[in-house]
């Protein structure tokens, strides 16, 4: 039998962060990835300012920057009410939501898990790849029973962490619930490559007739693109043309400089999922903890996920290091805190939602309403401190409904 101080079901970017923190302060980590090698998920690949803020805080910034990660400092929204020239006039600067943070951090998905698995295992993680999880224990015997080539193995521990992902095997185990809201568009994505005509320091977002796009640059004439369409598109982008047709969707009027993305090639998979939010009242259990999308997660919209991810690494990472005797440990500050968070971050992707991906005149002139009356009174989008520098920045006056019929004119 194997004991250890954590046993960690997933080795993606959550889990591999927490193994590599803890296995520095000294416990003892068994991580269990199930893939070989990681692939292309079209989700994962932008960190904002408070992500990134939460990364140096764990002390993963300089191994992500050493490892290719690329900021991007300036943002633009386009739409077809909007001239391009004006849309461009004020690019949005990205470098004062976090002091010391110069922007958003960008790295593929891939090489962050790759980087992140590696330096768990340097820290002094046994770090195991290719492993089968058959069955996962909470109470007060933590254990987790898996294979890896043809050895089954019990493995106990002080705490199961879950790592893994939005169909959660451990969250299933501890009988924690996820609550799950409708959907609202499709979200579809893609990595392209060829684009080097495009600002690598330059993300944008805008709306034209049916469709809403996202574009994060991760250098190297790289572009990690996004669009949203109306639910009832489901077979827009299926089929094996769907990657072109999908880029071509980026052919649009009101932002010029798309013309690079129609211009690139898919460097990967092109899927398409819902949108919706999902999340759990407390990510906890008795010997069992969750973090990340196994503890529930955030419309893509807003691009979230990954700050969202390294904030629970923290705020866990912080509490298992208070204290050596982990029977008396509450988890409810994380529960708390996280509730919260998610709350705040619910009604921000909405919110953003109903402005970017909606479509349809009533849409279009309800976002030409409040480009207008946004330049009087700036507090109009003020909601967007909550993606950048974080859902606390901003007071709980904001999240609520007459902050919502202000912003959309209700």
């Amino acid at each position: 039998m194997q004991a250890y101080d954590l046993i960690i079901v997933g080795g993606g970017i959550g889990g591999s962060a927490l193994a590599t923190v803890m296995a520095r302060a000294g416990r003892s980590v068994l991580l269990l990835e199930q893939s070989e090698v990681y692939e292309d998920r079209v989700r994962g690949e932008w960190i904002a300012p408070w992500g990134v803020a939460e990364v140096q805080r764990l002390g993963l910034y300089d191994l992500l920057v050493q490892a290719g990660g690329h900021h991007i400092t300036r943002h633009i929204t386009y739409d077809e009410t909007l001239a391009p020239a004006e849309a461009e006039s004020a690019p949005l600067p990205l470098g004062f939501f976090k002091e010391g943070v110069p922007g958003p951090l960008c790295l593929p998905h891939p090489l962050h898990c790759q980087t992140l698995f590696d330096a768990a295992r340097d820290a002094g993680a046994t770090a195991l790849r290719g492993v089968r999880v058959e069955a996962v224990f909470g109470g007060s015997d933590p254990h987790v029973v898996y294979e890896i080539g043809d050895q089954t193995v019990e493995a106990h521990a002080r705490l199961v962490i879950g790592a893994d992902g939005r169909t959660s095997q451990v969250r299933e185990a501890a009988g924690i619930v996820l609550h799950q809201d409708k959907p609202h568009h499709w979200f579809a994505g893609l990595l392209v490559e060829g684009a080097g005509g495009w600002d690598p320091d330059l993300q944008a977002i805008g709306t034209e007739g049916d469709f809403g796009f996202l574009a994060f640059p991760q250098g190297g004439g790289k572009i990690r693109i996004y669009g949203g369409y109306p639910l009832d598109q489901t077979q827009r982008f299926k089929g094996p043309d769907g990657p072109r047709r999908f880029l071509d969707a980026f052919a649009l009027t009101c932002s010029p400089e798309d013309r690079h993305i129609v211009a690139g090639a898919p460097a990967g998979p092109l899927f398409s999922f819902f949108n919706a939010d999902a999340w759990t009242d407390e990510p906890f259990a008795e010997g069992v903890v969750l973090v990340g999308d196994a503890a529930g997660w955030n419309d893509p919209i807003l691009g979230l996920g990954l700050s969202i991810t390294y904030r629970d690494v923290r705020v866990v990472s912080d509490l298992l290091k208070s204290a050596d005797d982990w029977t008396a440990l509450s988890f409810a500050p994380y529960a708390e805190e996280r509730a919260e968070r998610m709350r705040r971050l619910r009604f921000t992707a909405k919110l953003t939602a109903a402005i970017d991906m909606e479509f349809g005149e009533a849409a279009q002139a309800r976002r030409r309403s409040l480009f207008e009356r946004a330049a009087a009174d700036p507090s109009l989008k003020i909601h967007a401190f909550a993606v950048m520098a974080g859902p606390e920045s901003l007071p709980p006056e904001i999240f609520t409904d007459a902050h919502r019929d202000r912003v959309l004119g209700a």
